[in-house]
């Protein structure tokens, strides 16, 4: 049987919610898990409101194999993020010997004064390892099956890549996609029929709007060869009888 990897994503942040800033982290770790064979089954975006954070972390990390955070471990007021996880977990949320002591030099070297503001990057949930960040320094942190990043794009992909190679691969899913010429309220009851006939594939259906006509592109997709290409064999032959009628 083929093994079935989950994730989930939560996205921290007022400034996403009033769209002051645009999210450019779900679509790379969306890729980014589809590679490699892990189900990206939901995303949720919640405000710096620690109560929020702890519900939301606590019912996604129940129900996946992996949730991935983004935003809210900067050095000011409102980057509450290490704090909810620790109380999600129900841990204390300390300075990390090694975070900070990393931080120190960091900013000795750079004669930069190592501020308060600053050493709360080197907060973390007691025991939580981390999760090394080659672009500024601060690390993220994992603890027990939530990963915290940073939702600087560039960061988060920096330490996306530090993470991808400790987590569980599930059985990658296959897909082919087959041209429609006619559009969605035409092909939907039969399309379902399919579906429901090769219950271990997903089949989406796509509209498209060009050149003044409405067409769609039919997507299969499964984790064997074989359930694709007897799905797929049937919506080409669906297709096919369309198109055969139409003429």
């Amino acid at each position: 049987m083929p093994e079935i990897v989950t994730a989930a994503m939560l996205v921290i942040g007022d400034e996403i919610l009033s769209g002051r800033t645009k999210d450019k982290n779900i679509g790379h770790l969306a890729d980014i898990m589809t590679a490699i064979g892990i189900d990206l089954k939901e995303v949720r975006i919640v405000a710096d409101e620690e109560d929020e954070i702890v519900a939301a972390v606590n019912a996604l990390r129940a129900r996946y194999t992996y949730v991935f955070t983004t935003g809210g471990i900067g050095p000011t007021h409102d980057d509450i993020t290490a704090d909810a996880i620790a109380r999600a977990f129900g841990v204390p949320c300390d300075y990390d010997a090694k975070a900070y002591a990393m931080l120190e030099a960091s900013y000795a070297a750079r004669g930069i004064e190592y501020t308060e503001a600053r050493k709360r990057m080197a907060r973390m949930p007691r025991g939580a390892d981390h999760i090394d960040n080659p672009v500024s320094i601060a690390p993220g942190f994992r603890i027990g099956n939530v990963h915290v990043m940073a939702g600087v794009p560039a960061i988060f992909q920096a330490m996306l890549d530090n993470v991808v190679p400790t987590l569980k691969a599930g059985t990658r899913m296959l897909s082919a996609t087959v041209h429609c010429p006619f559009g969605e309220g035409l092909v939907g009851g039969p399309l379902g029929d399919i579906q429901r006939a090769h219950p271990d594939t997903i089949i989406g259906s796509y509209p498209k709007f060009g050149d003044g006509k409405f067409w769609t592109e039919l997507v299969v997709r499964a984790r064997s060869q074989e359930a694709l290409d007897a799905a797929r064999a049937d919506v080409e032959a669906m297709v096919a009888g369309l198109t055969s009628a139409a003429s």
